[in-house]
């Protein structure tokens, strides 16, 4: 079953939206300097957490499965812009500016060189990962009601 949620704006506010779904909400909005009134994470934010929060818990399933003595997880994720020809860390040779996110993770227990590779490796694989290194088609609709 596809995941669905609805983000829908706040009528009193210029940015802000509220984010539903299962059952939560939460709003996110642009800070001050945007035209916002900081009411919660920017829309970067919230895909930088998801990107985080996907890498860690993939780590620790991943290690509890495999009986690594993995204790804690912490993830860093930044996102740019950057002209492409200043980009050392890219793979591919581009013109222009390029997104470019790098993802710090942090592993906290008496984790291996075997082992900290291992989990390096399967990073990569969390499910977010792999969403947007798909570059996945954005279908829309528009309804006027």
């Amino acid at each position: 079953m596809p995941t669905k949620v609805i983000v829908q704006s706040l009528p009193d506010y210029v940015h802000a939206q509220l984010l539903t779904g299962d059952f939560r909400a939460f709003v996110s909005d642009e800070p001050e300097d945007a035209g916002g009134a900081n009411l919660g994470p920017d829309p970067y934010q919230l895909f930088l957490w998801a990107l985080g929060a996907c890498t860690s818990m993939t780590l620790q399933i991943y290690a509890r499965r495999k009986g690594y003595p993995l204790e804690e997880v912490a993830v860093e994720v930044e996102h740019d812009r950057i002209h492409a020809k200043d980009c050392g860390d890219c793979l591919e040779e581009k013109d222009g500016m390029i997104e470019v996110m790098r993802r710090k993770i942090v592993l906290r227990g008496n984790i291996s060189d075997a082992q900290r590779d291992d989990l390096l490796r399967v990073a990569a694989k969390c499910p977010v990962h792999k969403t947007v290194k798909a570059a996945p088609e954005v279908i829309d609709t528009i309804e006027v009601v």
